[in-house]
């Protein structure tokens, strides 16, 4: 990671090297799938790190102190995943909860006790939500302080990742502070670092943007001003709050979040972008013991198929990545439905198909990161047009998106489910088989995960266009590669004359008179790529 060069780093000659990425830009598209983790509207962290940047120039905080704020701000709820399995179980939606505490003032057993009886137990028996209640309240110190814990360690061991500096690292440990040291870690005033006493202010002022608009948001900040904020930021916030907004146009959000991070922007390079993704895997493993490993495996699979089958380096780069990124909008469905142990019903099979969405449109506003995010968003298209999110199918499918989506499938049928057992090597194979054979996957694709993952493959023997035989094929393809007659006939042990039949038939047969066209001919027919 660093902070001077951009784009233009690697200087003449460098045509080849692959492009820089902001790290703004990685970690803003993080915050959107946190967003949906925490039940707050699209581009609330990005909010947050805009209206706490402002803020802080108000206060007149040091280039470092604002430059800290920016990434604090998006990185806050980068932990929300690390409980979710636990928060499922307990509140039944990992997700509608969190919603709710946010707009809570902890510190208040009235307030605390109230959000429990409206969320502990969810859809359980009523004697087993009041035995539920009962524990939780009785832990509910405990509970809380580890959690807590647990999403400043991950956010901070994600900033760690990225390669942001120790400020930054050491900020996200306080995220859950105040300002009278009721908070977590029991730190007060002046101990808080400045970046998140200037998230504290922000973040929540966005928080109650959305959920009663922006009377109420001032009110609280005055009503918390000297217990969980700094009063000085609170003066300042409720004093230019309205000519804040006034500035902001919300369907630009992610352009303002972009251009107000503190210069010089930070850069990712070469393994750091490696990390990145990394990281957008782990959010998305954490979000329940079933996925730990998912987006990693696929991303190993899916790039080991992508060699075998031919896609250039830079494809493959970008399969990887799109294939670590594949599962994020998982985070915005509740674990109730993932976890569930039974079929699932009309309703929780639409939020599923939602999770692509998801996962394409956290990246959509990035144009470093939306191919990777288009590719990503489909991972379960299908050829024959039955997937979703889209619905597209051959020929809209290129082989990248073909293979992450055949690897994808692999992999988790490789895995157990609460519904289902993993299916063992020889079973997977035939699941993928199938869906090949009936139009659902690419068989090139499923040809090339298959031999990635260690099956023996054979040679797949398909169906030619105009007639053509395999014979006729080898020789169209040795023509395309510029071989001549007499080549040809060495290659495949065949007299010129018998390869002059061929060549005569392959005209014939594809409506050509030269090798010219008869090598568009057989672009046109996908058979090169193909072969």
């Amino acid at each position: 990671m660093t902070r001077a060069q951009g784009p233009a780093a690697g200087g003449v000659g460098s045509e080849h090297v692959e492009q820089p990425i902001r790290a703004a830009e990685v970690v803003a598209a993080l915050s959107i799938a946190t967003d949906l983790g925490t039940g707050q509207p699209l581009e609330h962290a990005v909010r947050s790190a805009v209206l706490a940047v402002r803020l802080g120039e108000l206060a007149g905080a040091s280039a470092d102190e604002l430059a800290d704020t920016y990434y604090v701000a998006l990185l806050h709820a980068s932990g929300c995943t690390s409980n979710g399995h636990e928060a499922g179980q307990l509140f039944g939606d990992d997700i509608s909860h969190r919603a709710a505490f946010y707009l809570i003032d902890p510190t208040k057993p009235d307030e605390v006790i109230e959000f429990y009886r409206a969320f502990v137990g969810l859809g359980r028996p009523p004697e087993v939500r009041a035995k539920m209640l009962e524990q939780a309240i009785a832990e509910a110190g405990p509970r809380a302080r580890e959690s807590l814990e647990t999403m400043c360690e991950v956010a901070q061991r994600f900033a760690s990742w990225l390669g942001l500096r120790p400020s930054i690292q050491e900020a996200l440990e306080y995220v859950f502070a105040r300002w009278d040291g009721l908070g977590l870690p029991p730190v007060a005033g002046e101990q808080i670092p400045m970046s998140v006493r200037l998230l504290h202010v922000a973040k929540d002022a966005s928080l109650f943007l959305s959920a009663a608009g922006p009377e109420r948001a001032c009110a609280v900040l005055e009503e918390r001003s000297g217990a969980a904020y700094e009063p000085r930021l609170v003066e300042l916030a409720v004093a230019n709050l309205d000519a804040m907004l006034a500035e902001l146009d919300e369907s630009r959000m992610w352009e303002y979040a972009l251009a107000i991070e503190p210069s010089p922007p930070v850069w990712l390079h070469g393994d750091a972008i490696e990390k990145g993704f990394a990281t957008i895997a782990a959010i998305t493993g954490l979000k329940t013991p079933w996925l730990r490993e998912h987006c990693t495996a696929v991303a190993e699979l899916a790039e080991a198929a992508a060699w075998r089958a031919n896609l250039d380096a830079q494809d493959i780069t970008l399969l990887r990545r799109a294939a670590l990124a594949h599962d994020l909008g998982r985070v915005g469905v509740p674990n109730a439905i993932w976890e569930k142990p039974a079929p699932l019903g009309f309703g929780e099979w639409e939020r599923v198909r939602l999770h692509a969405h998801f996962t394409e449109r956290a990246f959509a506003q990035s144009p470093a990161l939306a191919p990777i995010g288009k590719v990503a968003g489909a991972h379960h298209e299908r050829c024959d047009g039955s997937g979703y999110h889209r619905g597209v199918r051959t020929p809209d499918l290129d082989l990248a998106i073909c293979i992450l989506a055949a690897a994808d499938c692999y992999v988790a049928m490789r895995e157990a489910r609460p519904h289902r057992p993993a299916l063992d090597a020889e079973a997977a194979e035939a699941e993928l088989l199938r869906d090949a054979s009936e139009g659902r996957l690419a068989p090139d694709a499923v040809a090339a995960v298959l031999a990635a993952a260690g099956h023996q493959v054979s040679e797949r023997r398909r169906e030619l266009p105009a007639g053509l035989t395999p014979r006729e094929l080898e020789v169209l393809l040795a023509l395309v590669h510029g071989d001549s007659n007499q080549a040809i006939g060495n290659t495949l042990g065949i007299s010129v004359k018998t390869v002059g039949h061929h060549v005569q038939h392959i005209y014939e047969k594809a409506g050509v008179r030269s090798r010219a066209a008869a090598t568009l001919w057989a672009f046109e027919q996908e058979l090169v790529h193909a072969a």
